[in-house]
């Protein structure tokens, strides 16, 4: 069974962005391509439990193992050396990249306190969105009784779009709720 946002993709974005834009050919539509969550954690070195329980965590969100992010340079201010796990991150594609945004437009960013919608300017200039939350316990996953400690997440959308206008309306029309500016 496809995923939901799939279904709403295939029946709803494409003719809106065909519509607006002009496209004639269904493939130079844009896509979604991946979804890349990442975690900076900063006391991975000292405390490797940490480090287990919020990859724990990112992997009940993204229904996927995150994978170790290792230092590439040392920097003695922040006592951190050459090869360091400093974080975790998942890449997502496929019909669980469209089930992760299906929850995070409808589950996760609603249950975020004093929301007032997406930044409209995140975007990168070439149809990529950049988004962060300030805690992990927004999923309905994450059991916020069991959490020990909060932990932030950087979420990168890729799209095929061309222009940041094109990747912002196909968000759109898959639900991102933006900012009026």
């Amino acid at each position: 069974m496809a995923a939901r946002l799939i279904e709403k993709y295939r029946q709803e974005v494409i003719p809106g962005l065909k519509q607006r834009f002009g496209y004639t050919n269904v493939n130079a539509v844009p896509k979604l391509e991946k979804i890349v969550v990442s975690m900076g954690i900063g006391q991975a070195d000292q405390d490797q439990a940490k480090l287990e329980a919020a990859g724990k965590q990112l992997g009940m969100i993204a229904g996927q193992r995150p994978v170790a992010t290792r230092a590439r340079k040392a920097i003695s201010n922040f006592r951190l050396r050459r090869g360091m796990k400093v974080g975790l991150m998942v890449t997502l594609r496929g019909a669980r990249m469209y089930e992760f945004l299906d929850r995070l437009v409808s589950l996760a960013i609603p249950r975020v306190k004093d929301f007032r919608g997406l930044s409209p300017s995140s975007f990168d200039g070439r149809g990529n969105y950049n988004m962060g939350l300030i805690e992990q316990t927004v999923f309905p996953e994450v059991d916020p009784a069991g959490v020990t400690f909060t932990q932030g997440m950087n979420i990168a959308i890729s799209t095929t779009a061309k222009t940041d206008e094109e990747a912002r309306e196909l968000l759109n029309l898959l639900g991102m709720p933006f900012r009026k500016d």
